[in-house]
């Protein structure tokens, strides 16, 4: 049996496996339980990196559950009838970036994690939360994809709230979970809407169904505002200050992936599933004006944070601006397809992956200051350069990357965000340049206030551990930001073609034709 051609349901079923199995594990010695999540974190980082080679090589991988074949596209009646899961360029994009943020989480809750903290729930939350994702980013089904943007609900607002033994924990988790709740039954109800006029759930039959009527534009705006909502934009953008900034480091940075998978479907949704029909600049322009709106609001409140983890939660919030900001640009020409829309696009797919990394190392070094020395309160901190050198170096390496400062991976992105939206308005590029000025300023301020002057209290260095997960994100950030054409030619650029004039090819691997 080629194990290969599984690899899409295996991304899935593994860390699902592995969530419900390594509390069994754990009972039994933790050096096993830690043993068997190692074991499944390389088998679906493995089966992740397969997928997208052969994504990226051979086209759009189609996998069929139930068929005879798993690479068949089962029709009858002229519709799929199976669970699909369809994984194209963009979906590889997004997988690895999920790869990379869950191998640095686990690498990193090994020794930041205590056993007497719930450290065996983390992980199984971990994993879940994982599935949840990849599954995400994979279905071709839209009530697969409600079903697994369920599970990411439920996986991260665990993950944020389990430690009840604090206060500001669980009050993070229930807002978090109010919100989720809320966008969850708008996408559900679009799902119903969909399957009601149209009789089928599979995104590629409705994509070709769909001509722009009425009941499709309900639809669209239930699941705009559902995901939206999940993705945390303004003015829906409440719970992710409060779940960044009390979730433990190494859920932190899943949870950029977990809000990365929503803005993917918000993508797969508008280029995708209404894209045959979808060519009203006005929907663009919405996007285009709440990314403009997020990446303002999220860094004017960063001004005033004076919590290391909320600081980055709202510059993480920022960042989901500039996405938004890039996409939306390609999405408002879409009709025309002028090449600066293209290029916008694939401003706005390099910054999930600059983000990622950069925001992940951010998390990372603020986890590891709390835990040298229990608190987070910059009017508490200082000095801490003196004893966390390693550390400080990553944090003020991530601050720069994040406020796009070259030559580092953010400004890499930034630069094709900033020329693509010039051309659609000076005002957007403007904003965006003020954006990155002010969170520059707000992340200096932090550093200093962390990290130089006298010492204030002895800090414990950061094991090997997490060191090494930092490590890995840090070299990430220099080699995307000192060789951003590699990345761009082999990973962006198909990821964002996959947007810009990749649907008829995905209705094709799916429908055939």
């Amino acid at each position: 049996m080629n194990i290969m051609v599984h690899a899409p349901i295996l991304a899935i079923a593994v860390p699902l496996l592995g969530a419900f199995a390594l509390p069994l594990f754990a009972k039994v010695h933790r050096n096993l339980r830690d043993l068997w999540g190692a074991a499944v974190a390389g088998f679906t980082a493995a089966m992740a990196v397969a997928l997208a080679v052969q994504a990226f090589t051979s086209g759009i991988q189609v996998y069929t559950l139930g068929a005879p074949s798993p690479t068949d596209t089962v029709v009858a009646g002229g519709f799929p009838i199976r669970i699909m899961l369809v994984v194209d360029a963009l979906s590889a994009f997004m997988g690895l970036i999920t790869t990379v943020l869950g191998l640095a989480s686990l690498v990193y809750a090994w020794r930041f994690l205590r056993e007497d903290q719930g450290k065996t729930l983390a992980l199984t939350l971990f994993f879940l939360l994982w599935a949840g994702i990849y599954g995400l980013e994979y279905t071709g089904d839209m009530f697969n994809f409600f079903v697994f943007l369920e599970i990411t609900s439920i996986a991260a607002c665990a993950l944020v709230g389990y430690r009840t033994w604090e206060s500001r924990p669980p009050e993070a988790a229930f807002k978090t979970m109010a919100l989720y709740t809320l966008g969850g039954l708008l996408v559900l109800l679009a799902v119903g809407i969909l399957y009601g006029e149209y009789g089928a759930l599979n995104i590629a039959y409705l994509s070709s169904k769909i001509r722009g009527a009425l009941v499709d534009k309900v639809a669209l705006g239930l699941l705009l505002g559902g995901l939206l909502m999940k993705a945390g934009t303004v003015p829906a953008h409440m719970w992710a200050p409060d779940a960044y900034g009390e979730a433990p480091a190494q859920a932190a940075i899943v949870l950029v992936g977990n809000t990365q998978a929503s803005l993917y479907g918000l993508w797969r949704v508008l280029f995708t599933l209404f894209g045959g029909a979808l060519f009203a600049p006005q929907v663009g322009w919405l996007v285009v004006a709440l990314g403009t709106l997020t990446l303002l609001v999220a860094v004017l409140m960063a001004v005033i944070q004076v919590d290391l983890t909320r600081l980055i939660a709202y510059g993480a919030v920022s960042q989901i601006g500039y996405m938004l900001l890039g996409v939306g640009v390609g999405l408002t020409v879409l009709s025309g397809r002028p090449e600066f829309g293209l290029v916008a696009i694939r401003g706005g797919v390099f910054h999930m992956l600059n983000d990622a990394a950069t925001v992940g190392l951010l998390f990372l070094a603020a986890g590891a200051v709390y835990r040298a020395v229990g608190s987070k309160d910059l009017r508490a901190l200082g000095g801490l350069g003196h004893d966390l050198k390693w550390t400080g170096g990553f944090f003020l390496l991530g601050a720069l990357a994040l406020a796009g400062v070259p030559p580092l991976n953010g400004f890499a992105s930034k630069i094709l965000i900033y020329q693509s939206s010039f051309q659609l308005s000076p005002i957007l590029a403007a904003i965006a340049v003020l954006g990155s000025i002010l969170l520059l300023a707000v992340f200096v301020r932090a550093f200093q206030g962390a990290f130089l002057g006298p010492r204030l209290t002895k800090a414990e260095p950061a094991p090997l551990s997490m060191l090494v997960a930092m490590g890995a994100l840090a070299v990430l950030v220099i080699a995307l930001g000192l060789v951003p054409g590699f990345f761009l030619e082999h990973l962006v650029n198909p990821a964002a073609d996959a947007l810009w004039r990749g649907r008829d090819l995905y209705l094709a691997a799916v429908l055939g034709g």
